[in-house]
Parts: structure tokens; sequence; C-alpha cells
């Protein structure tokens, strides 16, 4: 006699089977099902060069410097909301955490220009070292962290007071700062490939490790995880134990990178070169796999990542020929095409 399926079974059978296939779809990362994409491009004119970028999420809004102002730009339509004017090679950008005080690094007039959040005017300007660069606010002591990419140094200044209460020697110029939140700093040394760490509350450097890849520019921090991402020439990341100072990996990225960011929901590491890659680094995984390579914009090789949103911004330009290099400017840089500053949203 020929086996009949009971046909109930059959139909118990199948449903099970589609339950399972989505608690396992469902239990995947986010970031193995919807890769990254450009979801909008924003166009500034305002002319002029940039360099770093930073999110408010909570105010909604985009700090670039850029030369002598800050663009403030509104996160969700583009719009430019304001401008802090008057200074002289802007650089870094600092937020406290009463969101009423920011900071720029003013490089041009080796100074920290602190501005009134809600009106964009400036409150104080407080002497640094020579050509402050990076800065970070580190909220257990309330201090502001200039770093000084020609002194080589680190100017640190009390919030409520805007004075300067310590100036810490580095062993070589500085670039991107990040803290944890407890009191500890971390800084790339650009021109001698090494992380150091730094006390806020002694104000002393407690540590110098090696980078793990060449000339690191860009640094993200996983506060919990404890592990730090820098970005390096040589399409490298590093993935550094912030504890001790073991170099754990190094992931692919884009070439020229100059910025990381970091998604602590959905275990992620970012950085963008200036190639217009965005690279997407998978940390939950072993061996620490890039995962995406967006196509961006050439030259789009900062930007800044806003969590509350999980959107990652980008800016850049179109330039026309460069100049014919003369003794006076051996490296001239390309003239920026009016109207052709970018700002790329990238999203799920």
């Amino acid at each position: 006699m020929p086996f009949r399926p009971d046909h109930r079974f059959v139909l118990r059978a199948v449903f099970l089977s589609i339950f399972l296939f989505g608690v396992i779809a469902a239990s995947r990362p986010i970031s193995a099902q919807t890769p990254y994409r450009i979801l909008d491009k924003w166009k500034l004119d305002d002319a002029g060069g940039w360099d770093y970028l930073l999110v408010d999420s909570p105010a909604q809004r985009i700090y670039i410097t850029r030369g002598d102002h800050v663009d403030v730009v509104d996160a969700t339509t583009g719009k430019l909301a304001g401008t802090i004017s008057g200074l002289h090679g802007t650089h870094g950008i600092a937020l406290d955490t009463t969101g009423k005080i920011g900071w720029v690094t003013d490089g041009g007039g080796n100074a920290v220009v602190a501005f009134d959040r809600a009106t964009l005017a400036t409150v104080a300007t407080i002497p640094a070292g020579t050509g402050p660069d990076g800065m970070v606010f580190e909220p257990a002591t309330q201090t502001v962290w200039a770093f000084n990419g020609r002194s080589k140094n680190v100017t640190v200044i009390d919030a409520a007071t805007e004075k300067v209460v310590a100036t810490i020697d580095l062993p070589g110029k500085p670039e991107f700062p990040v803290v944890d939140g407890k009191g500890i700093v971390f800084d790339n040394i650009e021109d001698k490939s090494e992380v150091v760490r730094l006390d806020a509350h002694s104000r002393t450097l407690t540590a110098t490790w090696p980078a793990g890849c060449e000339s690191p520019s860009g640094l993200a921090f996983d506060v919990p995880g404890h592990r730090l991402f820098p970005v390096c020439d040589g399409n490298k990341m590093s993935v550094i134990d912030s504890n001790s100072g073991k170099v754990l990996a190094n992931p692919g990225i884009g070439d020229g990178p100059d910025a990381a960011g970091w998604s602590a929901n959905h275990k992620l590491a970012f950085a963008s070169s200036g190639d217009g890659i965005l690279s997407v680094v998978d940390t939950a995984k072993p061996g620490y796999p890039t995962i995406e390579s967006l196509p961006t914009q050439r030259g789009a090789r900062t930007m800044a990542y806003d969590p509350a949103t999980d959107r990652v911004y980008l800016v850049t330009a179109d330039f026309g020929p460069r100049p014919t290099a003369t003794a006076e400017n051996p490296r001239p840089r390309p003239p920026m095409i009016p109207g052709s500053f970018t700002i790329l949203v990238v999203g799920r």
C-alpha cells in the first residue's frame, strides 16, 4: 500500500519551516540584510575648503568647519541653519553636555573659540598651542582638549572658567581624539604611526602604542567593547584593544581615509576615504570582515556618524584642473568649482 502523507502534518511542517526561517532571518545582523546606500545629496553655495564634521543628534544639526567660518546645517533638510564667523582657519568641533556651549579650534589664530549654540555667537577666545586641530570634550572632568598639530601638544581648557589648566607634550603630530566618558582620552599620532592614551584626571600621558598601520588619521571608539579603530594609509584600519594596546586586526578599507565612525547598535565601524569609498566593517564577526565598500564621491574622505538615525554624513566638492607647480607653490591644489560643495547622506 503506497504511503499517503497526512496533509495536516505537511501543512504544519510547512508553517513551522516558514516560522523558523523568519526567526533565523530576524536574528541575523541588520548590516547583513540591508546595505548602506546614498539617500540624499545636499548642495551648499558656500565656497572654500573644509575639515571636520560633527553631528549634534539632539539638536539635529551638523557642524562643518570651513576655513574662516563654520557652517551649521539642519540634519533633516540640508539647509544652512547658521554660521559661526570671524575665524581664521577652523578644524575641530566639540560640544558640551549641557547643550549650551560649543568650541572650535581656530588653527589660523592659534586659539580655541567658544560659541553659544543657541545664537552661534562667540563667547570666548582662549589661546592654545600652535596649529590647534582635532578636539574633544571630556565629560568626566568637564574639560576641552585641543590637539595642536604644529606644536605637538594638547591644550586642556576648563569648560566652566574657559581657562587653560594644562599643556601636555605629545610624541608627534596629533590627529583625531576620542574619549571613554570616564576620564580617558585617546589620540592618533600621525607622523609616528602611534596611538596615545591620556588621563584627564591627572592630565598626564599614560601610554604610547603602535597604531598597527601607517599615518593614522581618523579614530573611532567602541567604549563598552574596549576597541579603538584608527584609519590609516595603505588601505588599512586597525582594531586595537584600548586596555592593552594590542592590535587585534587590520581590516581593508578605501584609499586615503581621513575619518572613522562607530555604530554601537549594529557593531559596525566606518571609514571614509578620498577615493570615494565608505568602508563598513562588521566588528561582531571573526576576522573583522569589510562587508561593504560603498561608492560615494571622490574627495569624500571625512565623515560624521549619527547613531540616533544610523546615518553617515560625508562632504566633498568638484574641482577644476590643478594649477602648474611653481617654486613658491610646488604642490598647488586644484580650485573648487563654485556651488559644487556637497553633503552626502548615507543610510539604509
